[in-house]
């Protein structure tokens, strides 16, 4: 019988790390870099777009709050393509819990200055 009772707790045992492991090992808080990661690969498989840099970064008190630059409509020349500004909300383990554009250009556009200079 103490043969079942051990193989029952190593089973149990196995299945917790498991199931940690597939839950992102929520027991550890996840890095910038593996949250920001994390972000751009999420964010591309909802949009299908390519996520190029991550302009913005900042952990808040309900996870982490970021502005990822994606390419939407590829353009010739190149500096006519239209590029977008996502902002990108996660959980603290690094989950997507939100995004909405907040920012539609063309890549050669810089922002316009205060003053109109």
């Amino acid at each position: 019988m103490s043969d079942t009772k051990n193989s029952q707790e190593s089973q149990n045992s196995q299945k917790s790390q498991n199931s940690d492991k597939e839950n992102g090992g929520t027991s550890k808080r996840s890095s910038p870099m593996e949250v920001l990661r994390q972000a751009r690969t999420q964010l591309a498989e909802l949009t299908g777009m390519t996520a190029e840099s991550v302009s913005s970064f900042e952990q808040t008190d309900d996870g982490w709050s970021l502005e990822i630059e994606v390419l939407e409509l590829t353009r010739v020349p190149d500096t006519m393509s239209l590029m977008a500004s996502y902002q990108v909300d996660l959980d603290p383990d690094g989950q997507l819990t939100g995004y909405r554009r907040v920012r539609r250009y063309e890549r050669g556009r810089a922002d316009a200055r205060p003053g109109g200079r």
